[in-house]
């Protein structure tokens, strides 16, 4: 069984940082592109960042501007999210998500497994 667990969120000021951590099991997960998004309340799910498993491919979503960091330790099973220069709008659950495809997809629909999620808040 495929498990995605997220942990590291937590409530920030405006300006803070926050290192969002995703541990997978029950697959091979150096075969998977990982992705995180996020679902602020009323709002779609958004893509935020993801990386293929080689790391040769990593996409960010265009409002990152720099600030989001993705990466993975496909040793130990793990995807990262290093968020810096938080701000209020930043405030959502975010998501990781395990892609089996070479090429890491933005649409949240391709994607196969997904995690429970980790609330981020950012105050102002």
């Amino acid at each position: 069984q495929v498990q995605l667990v997220e942990s590291g969120g937590g409530l920030v000021q405006a300006g803070g940082s926050l290192r969002l951590s995703c541990a997978g099991s029950g697959l091979t997960f150096s075969s998977y592109a990982m992705g995180w998004f996020r679902q602020a309340p009323g709002k779609e799910r958004e893509f935020v960042a993801a990386n293929a498993w080689s790391g040769a491919f990593t996409y960010y979503g265009d409002f990152v501007k720099g600030r989001f960091t993705i990466s993975r330790d496909n040793a130990n099973n793990k995807v990262y999210l290093e968020m810096n220069s938080l701000q209020p709008e930043d405030t959502a659950v975010y998501y990781c998500a395990a892609d089996l495809a070479v090429t890491p997809h933005v649409d949240a629909y391709k994607y196969d497994y997904w995690g429970q999620g980790t609330q981020v808040t950012v105050s102002s």
